[in-house]
């Protein structure tokens, strides 16, 4: 009951001070920049001068903590990188060359460009097909409400759950993972799944493509709802059928959200640590970047310069995808 009450005592007290902050900043607005008690044209000119400074007083906390939260980081990184292990003597580029060198490194990449080439691509098809099938039958916002319920797990706890599905016991043992009752059900042999090199990382896939698929199926149902009725009309008209209507009139339509869809999730996935860390901690090869730098950084490696290098080259990853995602995101609020 302590940490309730600590919990709501501190949400009260930070609308409280969000609440004096606006409050307070207008009224100070309105004594430097004086509305009243001057002649017409002052007035006017103080009114220009406080809706120019107005906005930049409620930006300017939201604009302060990313500052402090997002790009100092990114400098403070670069700074490490070039740094020694405790960040107190300049080594250059060493950490860079260590890394393209190290097998671990080698091994990481591959699983995240693994992760990039199924993720993405599963999740969006998955999310299209359910929001084409869930806007045809009655019962379609209840399917995609549970589909989209994964959406409210965190990663741990979605791999919390798919550690029962996936756990192993030993021979002779009752298997209370579902995936290896199903297997001896039907008269196969229960495996260890995590652990099988190579396809264990599909294995860590299916719990980030169950959970982002809710995601993608809602964007583009209302991507297709947005479709003009009357293209699909006349495609029946002229005699299409369900997969050409699909295929040929629905995804150009929204090809644009699909784009945006699929590069959300990419940058996502670039970064994806919680799963690997919960489910195998990078063992039995599935270590991936995030994982490798939450190591080095962190853990037995505690070597900061390697861990921020390890950090930049996935900030280097993710910028480009990320800046076409936004020009495509704003190509598509233009209507281009």
């Amino acid at each position: 009951m302590e940490q309730l009450y600590s919990s709501l005592f501190i949400m009260a007290l930070g609308v409280a001070v969000c609440v004096f902050y606006f409050v307070g900043s207008n009224w100070l607005l309105g004594i430097i920049f004086p509305a009243r008690g001057v002649s017409n044209q002052k007035m006017a000119q103080n009114l220009r001068r406080a809706a120019s400074v107005r906005p930049w007083l409620f930006l300017g906390p939201a604009l302060a903590f990313l500052g402090l939260y997002l790009v100092y980081p990114v400098f403070e990184s670069v700074y490490l990188s070039l740094h020694d292990r405790n960040g107190d003597q300049f080594v250059g580029m060493s950490n860079y060359v260590w890394l393209f060198n190290d097998g671990e490194f080698r091994e990481s990449l591959f699983n995240n460009i693994l992760w990039l080439l199924v993720v993405p691509a599963a999740s969006t098809f998955f999310g299209l097909v359910i929001a084409a099938l869930t806007d045809r039958v009655s019962w379609g916002n209840i399917a995609k409400s549970l589909i989209f319920m994964p959406m409210a797990i965190s990663f741990i706890g979605a791999s919390i759950i798919w550690k029962f599905v996936y756990d192993y016991r030993a021979p002779g043992s009752d298997q209370i993972g579902i995936l290896n009752a199903v297997v001896e059900f039907f008269g196969g042999t229960a495996e260890a799944w995590v652990t099988m090199p190579f396809w264990n990382n599909f294995f860590l896939m299916v719990i980030l493509i169950w959970i982002q698929t809710g995601f993608a199926m809602v964007i583009l149902s209302a991507a297709l709802r947005g479709i003009p009725e009357e293209t699909v009309e006349a495609a029946v008209l002229d005699g299409a059928n369900g997969v050409q209507i699909f295929f040929k009139i629905l995804i150009p339509q929204i090809w644009g959200t699909i784009a945006v869809v699929w590069t959300t999730i990419t940058i996502l996935v670039l970064k994806v640590f919680d799963i690997v860390l919960a489910m195998t901690n990078g063992q039995w090869s599935t270590q991936v970047l995030a994982n490798m730098m939450f190591d080095w950084m962190f853990r037995g490696g505690g070597d900061f310069g390697r861990g921020a290098a390890i950090a930049v080259i996935i900030m280097v990853a993710v910028i480009p995808v990320m800046v076409w995602n936004m020009r495509q995101a704003h190509a598509q609020m233009e209507g281009r």
